[in-house]
């Protein structure tokens, strides 16, 4: 055996103490380094939440969860090195959002979303008509092929289209970029919308959603702390069961179906903390701000200004299109704005939470969305791709 065999065998720890001692050891050589990084990671959380608590105390609709989002921005256009969020801190977020959210689905939110069926359909299929042609005038007015385009432009499950990119011949680095634009419109602009015109006409809902989230102190010191334990338990098991199954929006999507099953099934009330959903809230936006690149932007400027105007007017179109939809069903003006929006959907449900309205609906709209446009995408664009090799056979 070689010395430097040896010394390999020496060195591999083979008892729990000798692990826990190289551990401690390797910890102890690092310690400059994992400083060095808590303070950088303390440093961005205290300036997102400096920024939100300036939006929330000066008003602006769902402070907490814009405000992030533009310090985030900020920092991620002002640093020369990109400011990366821990992942553990995105997975917490979108999970105290589903789980807040999942306090207000009721079995009358599911039986009253079924009677809406063809004019929800209706609205689902001109909003994905719209996002079509938003493409189609990306590829003809950019040069952008038409493969990226339409998948930087369908609405709802931007993981999911930035992850499918490359496997489908796309520009994966402009389906990214394209998509968290849409979902950065939406969710400013939207919120704002309905926060200064359209949140009174869901005060009688802003009412009840005090049901769902309510002051922890109201409840003895052992509720509380099996509440928050519960919670946690939930919000862990929907984020592995979102991940295993691969649902849409999988971190979202699970930690809200373990937190129906727990309201459902548990033989007690169920809570979400108000400070908890305000860091829900501070770092679903944060982690939306950061994913913006200053190198990706120049490299497709006019992609993203083309794109911007576009999303600002299917926003506008979806605003018209949610107002017709409380017009012909009478729900809340708020819900059917939220329900109807091209995207954004964790943002949609963390306002129609904090403002009030029916969350439950608002799910239901975006998630039938979302689930179509999941299905139907991959058949539209491989139909575009075998066109594409058609077309080139024949030259």
């Amino acid at each position: 055996m070689s010395e430097e065999a040896i010394a390999i065998t020496i060195a591999e720890p083979t008892t729990p103490t000798q692990r826990i001692g190289q551990l401690s050891l390797t910890l102890w050589q690092n310690s400059p380094q994992l400083m060095a990084e808590g303070l950088r990671i303390a440093g961005i959380l205290a300036i997102a939440s400096l920024i939100g608590f300036i939006f929330s105390s000066i008003g602006v609709p769902v402070g907490w969860l814009l405000g992030p989002m533009v310090a985030g921005i900020g920092l991620a256009l002002l640093s020369t090195d990109t400011p990366k969020l821990p992942a553990l801190l995105g997975i917490t977020g979108q999970a105290i959002v589903g789980l807040a959210t999942a306090m207000r689905f009721t079995w009358e939110t599911v039986a009253s979303a079924s009677q809406y069926a063809i004019p929800l359909l209706l609205c689902i299929v001109v909003t994905g008509a719209l996002s079509l042609g938003n493409g189609y005038l990306l590829w003809k007015w950019t040069g952008i092929d038409r493969v990226t385009s339409l998948l930087g432009s369908f609405p709802g499950a931007s993981f999911s289209f930035a992850a499918m990119s490359e496997e489908m011949g796309a520009d994966a680095v402009a389906v990214t970029m394209l998509q968290y634009l849409r979902v950065l419109l939406v969710s400013a602009i939207l919120p704002m919308i309905v926060g200064t015109f359209f949140a009174h006409d869901a005060a009688i809902a802003a009412e009840i959603a005090k049901s769902a989230i309510v002051p922890i102190h109201d409840a003895s010191i052992l509720t509380a702390a099996i509440n928050v334990l519960t919670l946690a338990i939930l919000g862990l098991l929907g984020v592995w069961a979102g991940k295993k199954l691969k649902l849409p929006s999988s971190l979202f999507t699970g930690s809200f179906l373990a937190g129906l099953a727990g309201l459902w099934l548990l033989p007690y009330d169920l809570e979400m903390p108000p400070l908890a959903f305000t860091i829900g809230l501070l770092l679903v936006g944060l982690s939306i701000g950061l994913k913006f690149h200053l190198q990706t932007l120049r490299k497709i400027f006019k992609a993203i200004v083309l794109e911007t105007f576009l999303v600002v007017a299917l926003i506008l179109i979806c605003v018209a299109i949610g107002y017709g939809f409380h017009q012909v069903t009478h729900v809340d003006t708020m819900t059917a704005l939220l329900g109807s929006s091209p995207g954004g959907t964790t943002a949609m449900l963390a306002t129609v939470v904090e403002l009030g309205g029916d969350s439950g609906l608002v799910m239901a709209m975006q998630m039938t969305r979302m689930l179509m446009v999941i299905l139907l995408s991959p058949w539209i664009t491989t139909s575009l791709l075998s066109k594409n090799e058609q077309a080139r056979d024949a030259v």
